[in-house]
């Protein structure tokens, strides 16, 4: 094998393992940033050693055996000034004993317990939200400072003292290496399921930048909410966050056009809807359901994404339903952004006239000031409405606030087909 070849395959064994070589050593050192700091030399080793000696027969189990023994020197060295070597070696060697009492078995099980804790860690409040996702995407999902930056439109030496500043944060508040108590349990799980659910938010629907999706965002959200769903079976509303975005990512193939250019969902090509992540995503949903306490927020959502799911055509979706799963939304949770988007639900629902009704009242909003989406549902309810002329300078002011580029050129393109023309169509 080459090394380039060599290269890659390490590189992929990484992306995989990383997580869980990390949570196992900072399980031992009760220090994230220095648990990242001595995987990273195994993973040096392995980029040093393997084009040579070729690649190991369990390549995860040589990575996590080396960053181990990076640990357990660093333990010793740590305490040489306390402690015998004979009564060092005996304590250490405990602390590795209760820390990993079996190294094949550490290895083998699928994102154990050390990368759920991992997650709560990367989440922990102390931390901003900014700097959660970006801690949660470099620890857990193994994304580089740079993929990080250029996923979320920023510079690299921004996200890197973002992601120093949370791991200094971390160690300063000396937050401890576990899964918070059952009462304590409720706080923290939403504050993971959050995070979770922006980086998903964010590789669904880019808020700026050239490209409409960002799928690899997506998919280390989807596999972090499975990690959790699989620790936690009787969280219900993680179930509900796993079956939202199953059920949306199985869109994906269908939510752009041949150039990348936006489709939106009702004139998607549903055969491009991926059936295995839908039937995945209505059995989480059902988990939810069966987790007893009714739906949350996510469970809410997943269950509207699951009407359209069910129609096979856009005529088919029960608008009355989705309706409904909206009012209790926005009783749960009320906000600007559900109001708007019930606003679309009411439209398609009872009318064009209701829907539009509903935004006006938005227009005052402080929250909506500056986002994009309202002028852009008043556009479309207002060309439903046979009012092109409005509708025109609607869809040019949402292309003047959105700072996606393949957004922006979808809203202009719909203000030039608007035409005060009767008949005509937007």
């Amino acid at each position: 094998m080459t090394k380039q070849k060599t290269h890659r395959v390490i590189e992929g064994v990484w992306r995989i393992e990383s997580a869980r070589i990390i949570g196992a050593l900072a399980r031992m050192l009760r220090d994230v940033g220095l648990a990242e700091e001595l995987a990273q030399d195994a993973l040096v080793s392995a980029l040093e050693r393997w084009p040579e000696s070729g690649i190991p027969d369990n390549p995860a189990a040589w990575l996590m055996a080396v960053a181990k023994n990076r640990a357990l020197d660093h333990l010793r060295h740590a305490k040489l000034h306390q402690s015998k070597e004979a009564e060092l070696t005996y304590e250490i060697e405990g602390q590795l004993q209760d820390a990993a009492p079996d190294l094949e078995a550490a290895v083998a099980d699928d994102f154990g317990d050390d990368t759920l804790r991992l997650l709560f860690v990367c989440c922990h409040p102390v931390l901003s939200t900014e700097a959660r996702v970006a801690l949660a995407l470099r620890i857990l999902g193994g994304l580089s400072t740079e993929e990080i930056a250029r996923a979320f439109l920023a510079t690299e030496p921004t996200i890197a003292q973002r992601i120093v500043r949370a791991k200094r944060t971390l160690s300063e508040a000396r937050v401890p290496f576990e899964v918070p108590a059952p009462w304590e349990l409720k706080e923290r799980l939403g504050s993971v399921v959050q995070v979770i659910y922006l980086i998903f938010n964010e590789g669904y629907s880019a808020s700026a930048g050239d490209d409409w999706l960002r799928p690899s965002l997506c998919e280390e959200a989807l596999r972090l909410g499975r990690i959790l769903a699989a620790r936690m079976p009787a969280e219900g509303e993680v179930h509900g966050l796993v079956a939202l975005m199953e059920i949306q990512s199985s869109r994906t193939r269908a939510r752009t056009g041949p150039k990348g250019e936006p489709v939106l969902l009702m004139d998607q090509d549903r055969s491009r809807w991926d059936q295995l992540l839908i039937r995945r995503g209505l059995a989480a949903l059902e988990r939810a359901a069966l987790a007893g306490g009714g739906y949350g927020p996510y469970g809410l959502q997943a269950a509207i994404a699951a009407c359209h799911a069910r129609a096979i055509t856009p005529g088919d979706t029960d608008w009355l339903r989705i309706a409904a799963l909206y009012d209790a939304l926005a009783q749960l949770t009320p906000s600007p952004v559900v109001e708007l988007n019930r606003a679309v639900v009411i439209s398609m629902a009872y009318g064009p006239e209701s829907g539009l009704d509903l935004a006006d009242r938005l227009m005052a909003e402080p929250q909506l000031k500056h986002y994009h989406l309202l002028p852009s549902v008043r556009g479309d309810l207002l060309a439903k409405l046979g009012r092109y002329g409005e509708a025109k300078a609607e869809f040019e002011r949402a292309a003047s606030l959105t700072h996606n580029t393949r957004e922006r050129d979808l809203l202009l393109a719909r203000a030039r087909d608007c035409t005060r023309e009767p008949g005509e169509l937007c």
